[in-house]
């Protein structure tokens, strides 16, 4: 039996040393855009890294019974069938930089501005396993945002997912961008995530951060609408992963997913192509294991640090119930939903308050602003279920009590409106809305 394992080890030391580490050679039989199919591999595993020809990188998306698909992440020349594909018996990882603070990133190790690649890299899993439950801690403290309307009704904790879901044009990202910019001096690195943005979109958030400050604590992780689809399903656990590096290091970390609609998109679109059976609406059966494995990166560890995730979603016409949205909204701790309506109105940031959520609320909040929220909150609600019913109605005819509860309603709803990078402080907000309290006595 010794001898047997010793003569195995031998034959195994020697293939390494005479190959380079090529454990097996396939041939691709099957051309697409951006998935091959390859057969002679038949001892790859699943996300192992493949080399094409020399030509391209990729890694094992599904392995069928006589033959692998695999998906091509960078192509530096055309594949064609009959090209050898080397196994290299090694998970597929990422390039990172420690020096990437302060810049425009991709998965493949290179800044986006200078278009070169960084020096120092390091390969990082893409994916690890999630922090298990006796490591988590409950979320208690804080991550404002300044933005009165989030941090005083539906604040959000460090270690919390917090979803933000809206139509195009109504203020998601901004939302996001508002609250990396307050997180200056307060030792939170961020990290922004930008899934299928233009290099436009993606260079004017650059400069909005850095004109503020606000990128020497910031990574932006970018792909762009158009690149390969393989590439924008990954780049989320890759942010993740970034971000579960910076934890490991006892720092707080804000990571913004912008938007989980395009990667389900392209994951979608991989599917299909792959061979996967499609379900409803065409996206594959496991479309809610792969968004729920990357947010349950969101904790609160017992050693003190966080990882706080903003997701971003995008709906049509106002529609949070559809397939994806309901999805997140179930794997998410609550939910700041945005309506075109307010943003039209002028009311920014345009929070539909009747449909946002907070599953942790007070838990995160300081006593005096739990307190003030609550009756904020409150009195909010009321006010904006009692304006549908009387929206029409004269206020001459009203008794002087709904008078009163209207006046005070649109008093709230009027001290809510805060226009982009204008934070306000604990202090601030507290002063701000002492009418409220001052209402009751």
């Amino acid at each position: 039996m010794n001898n047997y394992i010793e003569d195995a080890v031998d034959e195994k030391l020697e293939k390494i040393k005479n190959q380079d580490n090529i454990y097996e050679v396939g041939q691709v039989t099957r051309v697409g855009e951006y998935i091959l199919e390859v057969s002679g591999l038949d001892n790859v595993a699943f996300f192992e890294k493949v080399n094409i020809a020399n030509k391209a990188v990729g890694y094992v998306n599904n392995i069928l019974k006589n033959s692998v698909i695999v998906a091509v992440l960078k192509e530096e020349e055309p594949i064609k069938v009959g090209d050898q594909v080397f196994s290299t018996n090694e998970e597929y990882k990422f390039d990172f930089s420690v020096n990437s603070l302060g810049r425009i990133i991709d998965i493949f190790g290179e800044d986006k501005i200078s278009g070169k690649k960084f020096e120092d890299l390091i390969n990082l899993k893409i994916e690890n396993k999630n922090t298990p439950i006796m490591d988590r801690t409950k979320v208690e403290r804080p991550l404002l945002t300044g933005i009165a309307g989030i941090d005083l009704i539906y604040p959000i904790g460090k270690g919390q997912r917090q979803l933000i879901i809206g139509d195009k044009k109504t203020g998601k990202t901004q939302i996001c961008l508002d609250t990396i910019v307050n997180q200056a001096d307060q030792g939170v690195v961020c990290i922004y995530v930008a899934i299928g943005k233009t290099k436009k979109e993606v260079k004017e958030i650059y400069f909005e951060l850095l004109k503020r400050g606000a990128m020497k604590y910031t990574i932006i992780l970018a792909t762009f609408n158009d690149e390969r689809p393989t590439v924008l399903s990954l780049t989320p656990y890759v942010g993740l992963s970034i971000a579960e590096a910076f934890m490991k290091l006892n720092y707080d970390v804000l990571v913004v997913l912008d938007d989980l609609k395009r990667h389900a998109e392209a994951y979608r679109e991989i599917s299909i192509v792959s061979g996967k059976n499609p379900g409803r609406d065409a996206y594959p059966a496991d479309i809610f294991y792969t968004h729920s494995r990357l947010l349950e990166k969101g904790c609160q560890h017992k050693s003190g640090a966080s990882i706080t995730i903003l997701p971003v979603m995008e709906t049509s016409g106002g529609d949070i119930t559809d397939y994806i949205s309901t999805n997140i909204i179930s794997i998410t701790d609550g939910q700041i939903v945005l309506s075109d309506k307010n943003y039209q109105k002028g009311i920014k940031p345009a929070i539909d308050y009747g449909l946002s959520v907070s599953r942790l609320g007070g838990a995160v909040q300081d006593k005096r602003m739990k307190q003030l929220g609550a009756k904020t909150r409150q009195k909010l609600l009321s006010y904006l279920e009692t304006k549908d019913v009387y929206e029409l109605a004269n206020t001459d005819e009203m008794s002087s009590e709904l008078q009163q509860k209207m006046l005070g309603g649109k008093r709230i709803v009027d001290s809510l409106i805060q226009y982009k990078y204008s934070p306000l402080s604990v202090e601030e907000i507290l002063e701000k809305f002492n009418f409220v309290n001052e209402d009751n006595e």
